[in-house]
C-alpha cells in the first residue's frame, strides 16, 4: 500500500482505565486497548472481529477522538489527531463520522429526519437554508429514501430505514472515514443485507473508508477488504478478507469460524471449542492473552507476547505455532 494512499493509520496505541475509588488511589488499570497498530486506505474497509469486552468497541471510541488516548498515535491524513485544538478537532471530526448500532437510540425523537440531517450540515458548513434543504433532500435519495420524508420523525420508520438515515447522517459532512459500530447487529437477518449493499453501493460512488466493528463473521468477510481479529485487547491477526476466511492461522481465529454457521452444509472446519471465560482486561494473562484458553499451549507461551509475522503477503499473526 503507498503511504499517500493511507488515509488512517493507528501506532502503538493503547488505552488503560483507572480502577480504584477517589480516596483509595488508582489500584490497576484495565487494559482495554493494548499496543495495537493497523491502517485504512482510501476506499478500502477494515473489518474488526472478537468477543464482548475485547476493545473492539474502545478501538473505535479512540478513533472518533471520543475517549482520550493512553499512549501512542492516530494518524489521519499523515496528521496525528492525539492532543489536537479544539479548531483542529472540530474539522477532523467533519472528516470521521460514525453509524452506531441500534438506529432508534441515535436519532433524536424530537427531530424531524430533515432536521437531524440539517445539524451537521449547518454545525460544519455556512450555507444558506435553501442549499442546505437541497442537500437533506440529495442525502435521503443517496439511501433510497424518498426526499419528502423529511418531514417525518424516526419514529415513524422501521428499522432498516432508520439506519439508513444514520448512514445519511454520517455523509451529510462528506465523511472520509465512517466508522461501523455493529450497524446491522440490530436489524431482522433480512434487512441486514440490503444495508451492507448500501454500503457497498456508497464506498464505490464516494470512495469513503469504513472501520467495521461486528460480531456477525458473516457480515464482516461480506464486506471488509481486510479483517483485523482482536482478543482481550490484542490484535492476533490480520489478513485480507478471503484469505482470512480461507486460511486462518491462529487458534482464536479459527474458534471465532468454528462457532460460526458455514456458509454451505458440506463445507468441513476444524473444529475448536473454547473453553474457560475470557479473561479479565484489569488482570490479563502474562505471555500470549490467549494461552489461557488454547488448545495448543507451549511452555513459552506464558512467558513473552508472540511478535506478529508476517506469514504470507499481507497475512499477519501472533502465535507461536508459526
Amino acid at each position: 500500500m503507498a503511504e499517500a494512499d493511507t488515509l488512517l493509520e493507528v501506532k502503538d496505541l493503547r488505552k488503560y482505565f483507572p480502577v480504584g475509588g477517589f480516596l483509595s488511589g488508582t489500584k490497576g488499570w484495565v487494559k482495554a486497548v493494548d499496543d495495537i497498530n493497523f491502517s485504512i486506505a482510501r476506499g478500502e474497509t477494515l473489518g474488526v472481529v472478537g468477543e464482548s469486552g475485547c476493545g473492539k468497541t474502545t478501538t473505535a471510541k479512540l478513533v472518533l477522538a471520543a475517549e482520550p488516548v493512553t499512549s501512542g498515535g492516530i494518524l489521519f491524513e499523515g496528521k496525528d489527531i492525539v492532543g489536537l485544538k479544539p479548531k483542529d478537532l472540530m474539522e477532523y471530526r467533519r472528516k470521521v463520522q460514525v453509524v452506531f448500532q441500534d438506529p432508534f437510540s441515535s436519532l433524536s425523537p424530537r427531530l424531524r429526519v430533515g432536521e437531524i440531517l440539517a445539524e451537521p450540515i449547518v454545525t460544519h458548513e455556512h450555507v444558506s437554508r435553501t442549499e442546505v434543504n437541497r442537500r437533506v433532500g440529495e442525502l435521503l435519495e443517496l439511501v433510497g429514501l424518498r426526499p419528502d420524508m423529511d418531514r417525518l420523525f424516526p419514529h415513524e420508520f422501521s428499522g432498516g430505514q432508520r439506519q439508513r438515515i444514520a448512514i445519511a447522517r454520517a455523509l451529510a459532512t462528506n465523511a472520509e472515514l465512517i466508522v461501523l459500530d455493529e450497524p446491522v447487529s440490530a436489524l431482522d437477518v433480512s434487512i441486514r443485507a440490503h444495508i451492507i449493499g448500501l454500503l457497498e453501493d456508497l464506498q464505490k460512488d464516494l470512495g469513503v473508508s469504513y472501520l467495521f466493528i461486528g460480531h456477525d463473521l458473516a457480515a464482516v468477510a461480506h464486506i471488509s477488504h481486510r479483517i483485523a481479529v482482536m482478543y482481550l485487547g490484542k490484535i492476533v491477526e490480520v489478513a485480507e478478507s478471503l484469505e482470512l476466511c480461507e486460511n486462518p492461522l491462529h487458534p482464536y481465529t479459527k474458534a471465532l469460524f468454528a462457532a460460526s454457521l458455514p456458509s454451505h452444509p458440506d463445507e468441513e472446519r476444524e473444529e475448536i471449542v473454547l473453553t474457560g471465560e475470557v479473561p479479565s482486561a484489569l488482570n490479563p494473562p502474562e505471555g500470549c492473552r490467549f494461552h489461557t484458553r488454547c488448545p495448543f499451549i507451549m511452555p513459552h507461551c506464558s512467558e513473552e507476547i508472540p511478535e506478529l509475522k508476517e506469514m504470507s503477503p499481507g497475512h499477519w499473526v501472533s502465535c507461536y505455532l508459526y
